[in-house]
């Protein structure tokens, strides 16, 4: 869908607004991850939105055959960067249909809110559906979401900081809107012209997500509320980490 949002952010300066995201905790998470979904040594691993690969290099590393996908071939040029070695199979594709064959998983990860960008709410189901389908038979899937109650009490409404790197002073817009947490950017810098950006997320709950599963054919196993491993709160947790396996 040309002109989606998703395009024009996940692009070039993508890299400079979230510099602050620490690959070194992309080793821990995938320690936490991989040990809810119970991978075996060299198991087939997709990550689903795997942006800049902070997280399918960390796979890689702990031993798993790694496949990341993403829609922006400027994020997945800065993740050929980090892969010297050639760890990880790095593939240009939309979510809503995946590039690879049915059955050709074990597990399927989506971290870090790579969820719910869509505006017709079919499109996120069927994201679950093509998380489905390319999955083996009593496969697994991680789905790392905003807590939507977390984001609600503390969503700061105004943001501003300066990428040391660049030089680029980043101001951020947030709100909640019909269903939505929407965020406008504006990178700005002496002599350059403003770049704007615009991101949202669907606000889905944990019941949104029980029965969208269900109807993808997945079975909701469990929720973690962080990485720690803390049961989910709907008020308190910092996020939704939803594990499901293919159903029967």
């Amino acid at each position: 869908m040309v002109g989606e949002w998703f395009e024009k952010s996940f692009g070039c300066d993508y890299p400079v607004i979230y510099r602050h995201r620490d690959w070194e905790a992309a080793a821990q998470e995938v320690e936490a991850m991989a040990s809810w979904l119970r991978l075996r040594a060299g198991a087939a691993v997709l990550d689903v939105g795997c942006g800049m690969g902070r997280h399918a290099l960390a796979l890689a590393a702990a031993g798993y055959r790694v496949t990341g996908v993403d829609l922006s071939e400027e994020l997945l040029n800065e993740a050929r960067k980090h892969d010297s070695e050639k760890a990880v199979a790095w593939m240009r594709g939309d979510m809503r249909a995946l590039p690879l064959p049915a059955a050709s998983m074990e597990a399927t990860v989506n971290f870090f809110t790579s969820f719910g960008y869509f505006e017709p709410e079919t499109d996120n189901a069927h994201v679950l559906r093509e998380l489905k389908r390319v999955l083996r038979p009593q496969g697994r899937c991680l789905i790392d979401f905003l807590n939507p109650g977390d984001v609600a009490s503390r969503l700061v409404p105004y943001s501003e900081r300066v990428d040391a790197l660049t030089g680029w002073t980043i101001r951020e817009h947030r709100r909640i809107e019909d269903g939505w947490v929407k965020k406008e950017i504006a990178l700005e810098r002496p002599g350059a012209p403003v770049r704007h950006y615009s991101e949202r997320v669907r606000l889905y709950d944990l019941d949104w997500f029980e029965q969208a599963m269900a109807g993808a054919g997945l079975v909701l196993d469990e929720v973690r509320g962080d990485y720690d491993g803390r049961v989910y709160d709907p008020a308190t947790s910092r996020r939704m980490i939803l594990i499901g396996t293919v159903r029967g």
